[in-house]
């Protein structure tokens, strides 16, 4: 098959499963995704930002961190420098074993001057949003029960808003950095929807699973199987320890938005046999 249905193969797979409707916002957007913010991926080798946390309650959801551990490791391997940007308690933990940009403001305002100070010190090849929380058009962070975040969510749109270079967005419901490339196709699902746009939107039942569709690509131009390097027990395991939760059931479990381990290793097995490589190798 071509690259352009060899994408649109993996971005159905990616919504197969429709817990939040991302089939309505895949219809939105133009075939090969996937693949076209893969290609800015792979021919940038410089710094890559990747931003991820979403806050629940006093701590961070396992949804979207795996996912961008999994994607600093497979850029590293590609010779890339990623760095995690993401707010506390999450920065604080990985800091020992990542790098990590840490963001520190308080206000929009203060978030939009440190966007144009870090962005002209890193001067990232491509800018990532994972699975981060979007402003909305009062201006505020809402989840995905309707509930005002924002004295809890760091700031990172500004780093999409400001960046001179492709910014790439991961997203699973709508409230997310990057939605507001389809706010008016999904202004029917039971949502406060993000308004920040970016320039490929990407989209998954689980954000993380959104990591592997990128990794899937990356691996096979690479001719490497990176998604057999991945273990999202092992990932989910790591965070657990530094005090995760499930998003879903707000609990400090081995999950991702209610979903055991299992099916994020289904769809990477899934991927694999897409991009060409065994699942049983």
């Amino acid at each position: 098959m071509t690259e352009l249905q060899l994408s649109t193969a993996i971005e159905q797979v990616l919504v197969a499963r429709n817990p939040r409707h991302m089939q309505t916002a895949r219809a939105a957007l133009q075939p090969g995704y996937y693949l076209r913010a893969a290609q800015h991926l792979f021919r940038n080798r410089g710094t890559v930002l990747i931003g991820t946390g979403f806050p629940v309650s006093e701590t961070f959801e396992t949804d979207g961190p795996v996912g961008a551990i999994a994607l600093y490791k497979a850029m590293e391997t590609l010779g890339a420098k990623p760095v995690l940007a993401c707010g506390a308690p999450l920065s604080q933990h990985l800091l020992e074993d990542y790098r990590v940009l840490q963001l520190q403001a308080r206000d929009l305002a203060a978030a939009e001057r440190e966007a144009s100070d870090k962005l002209a010190q890193l001067q990232p090849a491509v800018v990532v949003s994972i699975e981060r929380p979007g402003l909305s058009a009062d201006g505020r962070y809402y989840n995905m029960r309707g509930e005002d975040i924002t004295p809890r969510s760091a700031f990172f749109d500004p780093y999409l808003q400001q960046a001179q270079c492709p910014t790439i967005a991961i997203g699973d419901g709508g409230n997310e950095i990057g939605m507001g490339n389809i706010r008016d196709a999904i202004s029917g699902l039971d949502i406060t929807p993000a308004v920040t746009g970016c320039d490929e939107l990407l989209v998954a039942d689980v954000s993380n699973w959104g990591a592997y569709g990128l990794i899937a690509l990356l691996g096979l131009w690479a001719q490497r199987d990176l998604l057999a390097e991945v273990s999202p027990l092992a990932i989910l395991g790591y965070l657990s320890a530094r005090g995760s939760v499930d998003g879903v059931t707000r609990e400090n479990t081995l999950t991702e938005d209610g979903l055991d381990a299992g099916h994020g290793q289904q769809v990477i097995e899934e991927l694999r046999q897409l991009t060409g490589f065994d699942s049983s190798d």
